[in-house]
């Protein structure tokens, strides 16, 4: 399929995809013109790069982590490791939002009602 094609069946614009090809994340090959061409699994792994850049994960751990989704057997005890910093990240970056939300809460429990 064409890089437009994927771009409207995943969501990613085409600059994104452009970017993840970039990063080594996706692979197109080339038409005769010159035109990139993605085989059907690109949209699950789009999707796949998406949540995982949604979570907070950076490109280049991204690039680290693809390989073991598809061969668990291939992953080391380095990229455990970083995952585990990664997972750790995350977990605090979550336990701020909520104690944010909770400060949003006893505001606006504490101000007056919406008028309408």
């Amino acid at each position: 399929m064409r890089i437009g094609e994927l771009s409207r069946r995943t969501g990613a614009s085409v600059r994104s995809l452009r970017y993840y090809e970039e990063c080594g994340l996706i692979e197109a090959r080339r038409s005769s013109s010159g035109q990139r061409r993605y085989e059907e699994a690109a949209v699950g792994r789009v999707v796949l790069i998406r949540r995982l850049l949604s979570a907070g994960l950076g490109t280049a751990a991204i690039a680290d982590v693809l390989p073991c989704m598809a061969r668990p057997e291939s992953q080391t005890a380095r990229l455990t490791a970083r995952l585990l910093a990664e997972r750790d990240r995350l977990t605090e970056e979550i336990q701020q939002r909520v104690e944010t939300r909770a400060a949003l809460e006893r505001i606006i429990e504490a101000a007056p009602p919406v008028d309408g």
